[in-house]
């Protein structure tokens, strides 16, 4: 089963970092949060990625291309220039990186992968949040119902305490509630290629067309998570993943 992943967005609300690099090459300790991404899914089994490119793609495939040379063993040849890599790089993934536009929508990036996702059941996130969700229990949970989508419902903590007042008294705070927040879009979707059908073309933003009419059509279920989630949509997030992740506590971090 491949996993397509949207990593074509300019990450505006973390122009902080985003200026000079697109958001999944953003780091988490010295390491781009695709990165971390990609080797949540490879734990449990997933080593083909379709990656949709868009603001300042190269930098990605750089990295790829980079991470090869220099993650492996290297013999070169300094009397004519020529150099070649030895042994295996640990994660053997296959990374297809696939140009889909820079302004193109997230519904429209999806459907310039259809060619690449085959034409069985695939996986489908967003280059940008990292989470503890149960990917085993997820398939199983799709194939249960026969649907066309399954999106992964969460529901994070609140971002700020929630106050109970009664005439100017406070007679409750509660520091990031989690259980009084709704359930949101938290991506790591499984898809049937008859999902296609729903994109229009490149200006479709897969959140505002293609999910709603494939919930009018009964052809999405929500596989509810609980554990952690966490988009890193602003600088606050990011620096809330490096100290997780630099305090060794990053739930995420499931592989040896």
């Amino acid at each position: 089963m491949r996993v397509g992943i949207l990593a074509g967005g300019m990450g505006s609300r973390l122009s902080e970092e985003t200026e000079s690099k697109p958001k999944p090459m953003v780091e988490i300790g010295d390491r781009p949060i695709l990165w971390h991404i990609m080797k949540y899914y490879w734990h449990f089994g997933f080593d083909e990625f379709v990656v949709a490119l868009g603001y300042k793609g190269e930098q990605i495939k750089r990295f790829f291309v980079d991470y090869c040379s220099f993650n492996g063993d290297l013999t070169v040849d300094l009397s004519n220039g020529m150099y070649k890599r030895e042994g295996r790089v640990r994660e053997a993934w296959k990374v297809r990186l696939v140009e889909t536009g820079l302004m193109t929508g997230t519904g429209g990036r999806i459907k310039r992968l259809a060619p690449l996702l085959g034409d069985s059941t695939f996986m489908l996130t967003w280059g940008d949040g990292v989470s503890t969700v149960d990917l085993p229990a997820l398939i199983d949970f799709h194939r249960s119902h026969g649907r066309l989508a399954t999106v992964t419902a969460v529901r994070p903590p609140a971002r700020f305490g929630k106050l109970e007042i009664r005439g100017d008294a406070v007679v409750r705070f509660s520091e990031k509630p989690q259980i009084d927040e709704g359930w949101i879009n938290g991506a790591f979707f499984v898809l049937e290629p008859g999902v296609f059908g729903y994109i229009n073309g490149d200006e479709t933003q897969w959140e505002r067309g293609p999910l709603d009419r494939l919930a009018r059509d009964d052809q999405l279920r929500a596989f509810k998570h609980e554990g952690f989630w966490q988009c890193m949509d602003t600088l606050r997030d990011r620096k809330l993943l490096d100290s997780l992740w630099s305090q060794g506590e990053a739930p995420w971090k499931v592989w040896d």
